[in-house]
Parts: structure tokens; sequence; C-alpha cells
């Protein structure tokens, strides 16, 4: 499934990357469907910072999926690198269910746009059915189509209300 996510802050590009990498927890209440997040560990190396997040969503899980795996499936580790030479981040997450099936990968770039900044998000949200264990092998297909399909039905929404999360922040918080 690929994830592409446009939109537009209008607040200076680099004040909107820097809020993106090091307010994660202050945007939180600005967040609807995170219940928390907290940074794990951070360090940087030359123009590159690394951050490792974790979050915890909020949500209704479908009672197929919540019978099997309970909250976890609203759980996860974002691994970030952020470059300050181009101001970028490439990111990918672990989920805490279904570990070793589930890759998600992508960028975001933030571009000038006037005085506003154009944020672009692509990625991609891929299963693997083989790599689903702990179920007969009938039952793989169906599992991995309904975890897609519940994945990839929040992904892009997450995405468009932290653009809205950190513009509202930074109207608060920055003029």
């Amino acid at each position: 499934m690929i994830i592409s996510v446009n939109t537009l802050i209008p607040f200076p590009r680099s004040l909107v990357y820097a809020t993106y990498r090091d307010k994660v927890v202050e945007l939180l209440p600005y967040l609807p469907n995170v219940v928390s997040v907290s940074v794990k560990s951070t360090h940087q190396e030359g123009n590159l910072t690394y951050y490792v997040n974790q979050w915890h969503g909020g949500g209704d899980i479908p009672a197929a999926l919540r019978s099997i795996l309970g909250d976890n499936l609203l759980s996860w580790d974002e691994y970030n690198t952020w470059n300050e030479l181009d101001l970028s981040q490439k990111w990918h997450i672990k989920t805490h269910a279904f570990t070793e099936s589930v890759s998600c990968q992508g960028t975001t770039q933030f571009s000038e746009d006037g005085n506003s900044t154009f944020v672009q998000t692509r990625g991609e949200l891929t299963i693997d059915p083989k790599q689903i264990k702990g179920f007969p092998s009938f039952l793989v297909g169906g599992v991995a189509h309904m975890l897609e399909d519940f994945l990839g039905s929040k992904i892009s929404p997450n995405l468009e209300q932290m653009s809205l999360g950190v513009r509202h922040y930074l109207e608060q918080n920055h003029l």
C-alpha cells in the first residue's frame, strides 16, 4: 500500500521541520488519535539526528483483530533520521504486533512554499503473510488482509493529523 500525504503549514520551513523533529511530546495534546508518545533515544552525528519514538495510538481495533492481538496493534516504535542539510526525514516503523510481517517506511520532505512549508510524506506499507506466525495457513491470507486494511486506514489520516497538530501548536506558541 502506497502512502502519500501532502500538507501545507503556514510557518517557515526551518520552524516546521524543528517542531516535527524536536517537539513530538509537546504535540500530544493536538493529536486526538494518540494516547501517548515518548522519546526512547536520540543522538546526533554531524548533520544527522536520530530519534526513536514510542507511540501508543487510540481508536477501535476490529473485533477479529482485537481477539488476536489485544491493543498491541496500536503501539509502534518509529525510527527517524533527520537530515539538517536538506531538512528531510527518513523513517520506518516497527509495530509491537506482527513485527516481522509488517514493513512501513518512507520519507518526509519539508519544502518552502512562499512563507509556508509544504510537507510531503511518501512511504509504503507492506504485509508479508509468510511471516505471520501462529495461524493455520488457510487463515493467514485473511489475517494479512485485515491487518493491511486496518493499518492502511490509520496511517494517512494520522499523518494529516500530525501536520494539523504542528500547525495548531505553532499558532498557539509562536505568534
